[in-house]
């Protein structure tokens, strides 16, 4: 009972500060600083994330086929190739890979 009861004290505490910024901010606009800085926050969470998933602390581990996977992905995403396409480029290529390497 505990466990739920903690969770859903922290449920409700997230979603306050998640409404709390746009009612404090209102219709102010924010400080170009703090614009630039919003809008690095995007690529540096998802490059922490790609980090931690292909090795994370153990780079003994790190599968390299995943990241020419990964890497193939990102480069169909900068030849402005739509999401779903570049997602299924970098599966095909890190498969296609893995298949030559057997």
């Amino acid at each position: 009972m505990r466990l739920w009861l903690s969770a859903a004290v922290v449920t409700v505490i997230n979603w306050l500060l998640k409404a709390s910024a746009p009612l404090v901010i209102g219709g102010r606009k924010l400080p170009p600083p703090v614009l630039r800085l919003t809008a690095l926050t995007a690529p540096v969470l998802l490059a922490g994330l790609i980090v931690t998933e292909l090795g994370g602390e153990h780079w003994q581990a790190l599968d390299w086929t995943k990241l020419v996977g990964v890497g193939a992905a990102g480069g169909l995403c900068l030849a402005k190739v739509p999401m779903l396409l570049a997602v299924a480029g970098g599966i095909v290529v890190t498969a296609l890979i893995r298949l030559s390497l057997r």
